[in-house]
């Protein structure tokens, strides 16, 4: 599997569309801008057959150094982005791999 970038997206789009890279760009770049603003202000994205954006905060907890096992550090809370699949995205994600079910979870035994 090979990485996707920003770039080859708005090329993919560029040349599907007719429309210039320039103008592909800047609706991308004003889409992503929109979902970080609306994360950064607590609020959930949902783009429908795609997926939701939430931000989650995690508990603060106590963790280990590893170099120095003896030694506790505190790990405070953060709030951070979970993705969630839309129905759409999982399913056809699902036929990558056989045996792989619809709600994302490997069978049993794996």
């Amino acid at each position: 599997m090979k990485t996707v970038t920003k770039r080859d997206l708005i090329v993919k789009i560029s040349k599907e569309t007719g429309i210039t890279q320039q103008q592909v760009f800047d609706v991308v770049q004003h889409t992503l801008e929109a979902v970080t603003d609306a994360l950064a202000e607590g609020d959930e994205v949902v783009l429908r057959n795609f997926g939701s954006f939430l931000i989650r905060v995690t508990k603060a907890k106590i963790g280990r150094n590893p170099n120095k096992p003896s030694t506790d550090v505190v790990i405070p809370e953060r709030a951070i982005v979970k993705f969630k699949p839309g129905k759409e995205m999982r399913e056809r994600v699902g036929q990558l791999l056989p045996g792989i079910k619809e709600d994302g979870d490997a069978p049993a035994g794996e």
